[in-house]
């Protein structure tokens, strides 16, 4: 199970630059095709909103992967007990 926690952190760590590239691109692709003016003010701010809310997400996947592969979550506390 360890094993594939490691795995699955190296997963993450891909993970969260990918989907930033990939909102980019698909981002500046949306934007060209709005029309002038109006809408593609309109859909300019859309895409910034989106992209602005999903950097801190991906930073987060990030993290959480390369915690994985360092083994941090190799033993979880089965209890309160564990805590202390």
């Amino acid at each position: 199970m360890n094993a594939l926690k490691k795995a699955l952190g190296i997963l993450w760590i891909l993970a969260g630059p990918v989907i930033i590239i990939f909102l980019f691109m698909q981002a500046s692709d949306k934007i060209a095709l709005a029309a002038e003016g109006i809408a593609r003010t309109n859909t300019t701010l859309q895409w910034a909103i989106i992209i602005l809310i999903f950097i801190p997400i991906c930073t987060g996947l990030v993290i959480f992967g390369y915690y994985a592969w360092k083994g941090e979550y190799d033993h979880l506390p089965t209890s309160s007990e564990e805590l202390e």
